[in-house]
């Protein structure tokens, strides 16, 4: 049996996330997170942002996140505002991916995938910065012409299908194809 530690400071009790939740099968990851509506038109961003925090175990307001992403009425200019903030709040470990193109190549929805795969594992919700029409898996088309931002909190299949948190649909979440959610993001991005 090992003597306890001489002398030194006490260890730092930090609240930590529940683990990604394994669910129906060992494919199947859903991080915890809180849903958040977004509060305004234009607070899409912090609200997906927000629900991102949450699933570190980080509790925001969107005010607060607002303020740090330079929100206004025109709503959050990149999501390399995402990236940053998200990196400011949690010590690091996010970057953003752009997907060029009006649609996203087969290596571009490869790397979503693995993005998202890789992210989940470590408890990190993805914030993504999508534009026009997709349609979830029950068949629901979504509509965003002028940009939105949403989360990405989950996925099965290997990352075929990916689990959205989307901070202005009634739903709460669903979930959507990587392909189409890859499309989605073509022509801006997604902080991982």
């Amino acid at each position: 049996m090992e003597p306890p530690p001489a002398t030194g400071d006490p260890p730092v009790a930090t609240a930590q996330p529940p683990p990604s939740q394994p669910a129906e099968g060992d494919d199947k990851q859903l991080l915890h997170y809180d849903y958040q509506r977004q509060k305004t038109e234009y607070y899409c961003a912090p609200a997906a942002t927000a629900i991102a925090l949450s699933t570190q175990g980080k509790s925001v307001s969107q005010r607060e996140v607002a303020n740090k992403l330079g929100t206004t009425t025109a709503g959050t200019e990149s999501v390399e505002d995402t990236t940053r903030v998200l990196n400011e709040m949690t010590g690091g470990g996010y970057e953003t991916t752009e997907i060029d193109g009006v649609e996203a190549q087969p290596q571009q929805v490869q790397e979503l995938r693995t993005d998202v795969v890789e992210a989940v594992d470590e408890n990190r919700g993805v914030v993504a910065n999508i534009t026009g029409t997709a349609e979830a898996t029950n068949g629901k088309q979504y509509s965003y012409t002028g940009g939105h931002y949403l989360s990405i909190v989950g996925y099965e299949d290997g990352g075929d299908k990916l689990k959205i948190a989307d901070p202005y649909d009634r739903s709460k979440d669903y979930w959507m194809d990587d392909e189409d959610v890859a499309d989605w993001v073509a022509e801006r991005g997604y902080s991982s």
